[in-house]
């Protein structure tokens, strides 16, 4: 990755192992993270904004309370203060203006003594399956949920407003665990999910540029694996497939359908250079960037990285062509057939998913349809790279919704706040890298919480339900080798303690052929090769 943003010479370059990861020698400066008021932290709404939410409100929980959270989520890390257009504007004069009337009664908000809570926030602890673990943040928001679930507005009521006064999206992991979750769960109940994703998304997209994403990127697979666990394992796999002494192969064509903007491909870029000159094969990447409409800011970073891979690999002598597709939409509905990826005898084609299958509606077969077409193009191999996590919103079952909605929502809090902890663990108490990943993280959250299944870009599946439709579409696991196993280990061995690979076997032998990263044991991503 460093390679890729801040080139090294060759000759340093061709030291590194052939899978390592380049370090960044200097790390990011972080600005201090500003000091916020969260004790007056609701607001009461006017008559007119009550009228046009209260609908909504009153078919999730059977009433018209409402109660609001004044959280800036998407406002910049130097912002002094958190501002919303509903909000009193706050000044030192008199105003005739009257204060609005209470939609309800703030006396009726007192904290839940029913519930057992210790805000001692064990962050060492591994957080239990059940999306608890002894936490007050899952306990509040799965006991929130269950209120949302079962229309109980006065049990809503009181939990969020507990919530508002101790959540903090600048605390410790369990005040930022709340902080979003809180936010996803009023965009739920005032039917504002999709509106507060694309705002949350608009105000991302203002800061991108290529300084940004570069800061980001370097700065995550410097202090935590877990990017780079599931790049160092594609890589191996598909370096095996390709120089497979019982093929004559001179040109591999990559297609990357991934959302890792290039962060992946230095290392083997470098891997190929280690062989003689008459050997090295020549190289062709595509990379998809899906999008609901693609910004021009996302466009000029991957214009810009592709002059750089370009540069690299002319320094490290491995022919190489770079081609960027930017489309619009579903991922399911991309016309591969359109890609030109057929370059005539002797091409192996290799198909890259990291962290992209999740990103395709749940709806219908949409998913199933996209792998049937991989499977199409008849690829040497096919890596599958995805965040362990069973949040597909009961899709498929026979529950409840308010039954699927509170499962999912318990295992969107488990998965966050194991997410949420090696940030914290990994990455010092100032950091604006963090910041930019845990709002990313946040605007996941709202989309999980409040958007429709159908429409949903996080929909995540686990090991064994990607494995179940990989084959059904006729691909059969390709087990990584020995090579490639101690490669991986080599690369947790230069993170912190808490940090470790299993194979997939021991957990399902649907899964048979992959392997998991895990973090405190608890199975966070996992990584898979494919054969058809």
């Amino acid at each position: 990755m460093d390679t890729l943003f801040r080139f090294v010479s060759p000759q340093s370059s061709h030291q590194q192992s052939s899978y390592s990861l380049s370090r960044s020698s200097s790390s990011s400066r972080s600005s201090e993270a500003p000091q916020i008021n969260y004790k007056d932290y609701y607001y009461y709404f006017h008559q007119e904004q009550e009228e046009q939410q209260q609908q909504y409100y009153q078919e999730e929980c059977g009433t018209n309370h409402l109660v609001y959270m004044d959280e800036d989520f998407s406002s910049s890390s130097s912002s002094k203060h958190l501002h919303h257009p509903h909000r009193p504007p706050s000044s030192t004069t008199s105003t005739t203006t009257p204060a609005p009337t209470p939609i309800f009664d703030p006396a009726d908000l007192s904290f839940p003594h029913d519930l057992n809570l210790d805000f001692s926030s064990p962050s060492s602890s591994a957080v239990g399956a059940s999306g608890a673990g002894g936490r007050w943040a899952s306990q509040l928001l799965v006991e929130c949920a269950r209120a949302v679930a079962g229309r109980d507005s006065q049990r809503v009521q009181q939990l969020m407003w507990t919530l508002n006064e101790v959540s903090s999206p600048y605390g410790d992991t369990e005040q930022k665990v709340a902080a979003y979750f809180l936010q996803g769960l009023f965009a739920r109940l005032t039917s504002s999910g999709p509106r507060t994703l694309c705002s949350l998304s608009a105000a991302s997209d203002r800061n991108c540029s290529f300084d940004s994403t570069r800061r980001t990127a370097l700065r995550f697979q410097e202090l935590s694996p877990w990017s780079s666990f599931g790049h160092v394992a594609a890589n191996g796999a598909i370096l095996e497939a390709f120089l497979d002494p019982s093929s004559a192969l001179q040109r591999l064509h990559i297609l990357d359908l991934s959302n890792t903007f290039c962060t992946q491909w230095p290392t083997l870029l470098e891997a190929l250079a280690t062989r003689s000159s008459d050997d090295t094969p020549h190289l062709t990447i595509t990379t998809v960037v899906s999008s609901v409409s693609p910004s021009s800011s996302v466009q000029r970073v991957m214009k810009e990285i592709g002059k750089r891979m370009e540069k690299f690999a002319r320094l490290m002598g491995v022919p190489f062509r770079f081609n960027v597709v930017h489309h619009a939409g579903d991922l399911s509905d991309l016309d591969l057939d359109s890609l030109d990826l057929r370059e005539g005898s002797g091409v192996a084609l290799a198909i890259n998913c990291v962290n992209a299958l999740h990103g395709i509606s749940p709806a219908g077969r949409r998913r199933d349809e996209l792998i049937s077409s991989l499977r199409r193009l008849q690829p040497r191999i096919v890596t599958v790279v995805e965040e362990e996590a069973d949040l597909g919103g009961g899709e498929g079952g026979g529950e409840e919704a308010g039954e699927a909605f509170l499962k999912g929502f318990r295992e969107s809090v488990r998965f966050f706040t194991a997410y949420f902890e090696s940030l914290e663990e990994s990455f010092p108490r100032t950091s604006n890298e963090r910041l930019a990943l845990e709002r990313s993280a946040g605007r996941a959250v709202v989309d999980l919480v409040a958007c429709p299944a159908a429409d949903s870009a996080e929909r995540r599946e686990t090991a064994a339900g990607w494995s179940r439709r990989m084959r059904a579409a006729g691909f059969a696991p390709a087990a990584f080798s020995e090579d490639v196993a101690d490669d991986v280990r080599a690369l947790l061995r230069r993170y912190r303690e808490g940090w470790s690979m299993r194979a997939a076997a021991e957990e399902s032998e649907e899964a048979a052929g992959g392997i998991f990263l895990d973090w405190k044991e608890q199975p966070v991503v996992w990584a898979s090769a494919w054969k058809p």
